[in-house]
């Protein structure tokens, strides 16, 4: 019989009150299966909250308190949960950070920058130090390493989320980096999609007006959790999980995914752009 791991609470808040909802469902002798019957999430999803690698979503906070009769306990303290730091990443992306190491496929729009889980370490830099010109070096160095350490996602063969990006063009022409910084950065977007573990689209500068024109989102599905939008400001970001706007959202993602070139012509023309950087070309381009 395999022994049952412990949770040690007094780890973080994540971990106490993952332990409490463990030590309450038991108290209540309901299994895992039982407790989110009637949710939209699985059990593995409660699982994971219960040892502290997720938090409580309020709405799965609401159905708990509701069939533990624990009058609101975990609804008062999911905020207290998502309020806990876990490391250099803005506040407001925390819930991303977690949720993506949990997606089954994960969508981006990217009309200005490279997507954060495909950006090489010195284009990271170029946007951090843009974002926060007095920011003391070690400060920019750790956040540059935290987004680098995002892209080990892509890394673990039995994990792997589908991973749709699609950019506009003027990102693989418009250089914020110097020639060969820019090259390794369309580099490490062709390599990734060799390897088959991401698939980018480009929409061409001239296809006239689209979908999403004004917005930067991510779409993130899980096998135990209903779907989750991101989308992001300069220094703020928010995360829709409301049905009705996820939808909207998914349709206008879909419009934009037939506006783009196919797979093969958006990787062929990362590779000219790239090789035109590193000739130190300037690729075709509206001046």
């Amino acid at each position: 019989m395999v022994r049952r791991k412990d949770i040690d609470g007094s780890v973080s808040v994540p971990d106490f009150y993952g332990k409490e909802l463990r030590w309450k469902r038991e108290a209540a002798g309901l299994s895992l299966e039982k407790l989110v019957e009637g949710s939209f999430y699985g059990k593995s999803h409660l699982s994971d909250i219960e040892h502290g690698k997720r938090r409580m979503p309020m709405d799965l906070a609401r159905h708990v308190d509701r069939v533990l009769g624990t009058d609101g306990y975990f609804e008062r303290h999911c905020e207290d949960v998502r309020r806990a730091r876990r490391g250099p990443h803005a506040a407001y992306f925390e819930r991303v950070l977690e949720a993506e190491k949990f997606a089954e496929t994960i969508e981006e729009w990217c009309p200005s920058t490279f997507p954060g889980l495909l950006q090489a370490a010195p284009y990271a830099r170029a946007l951090v130090r843009s974002a926060h010109p007095a920011a003391a070096e070690e400060w920019v160095e750790e956040k540059v390493r935290a987004r680098m350490d995002r892209a080990h996602l892509f890394e673990d063969d039995h994990s792997v989320p589908e991973y749709w990006a699609i950019l506009h063009q003027s990102l693989l022409t418009d250089a914020i980096v110097s020639p060969d910084e820019m090259a390794a950065q369309l580099d490490r977007i062709v390599e990734l999609t060799e390897r088959r573990r991401i698939t980018p689209q480009i929409v061409p500068r001239k296809c006239g007006a689209y979908p999403l024109m004004a917005a930067t989102i991510m779409v993130m599905t899980f096998p135990d959790a209903p779907p989750l939008i991101y989308t992001e400001a300069s220094y703020s970001g928010d995360t829709i999980d409301d049905p009705a706007l996820v939808k909207q959202y998914r349709k206008a993602y879909d419009r934009l995914r037939a506006v783009a070139l196919s797979p093969d012509a958006s990787l062929a023309m990362i590779k000219a752009a790239a090789e035109d950087h590193r000739n130190a070309k300037h690729p075709d381009r509206l001046e």
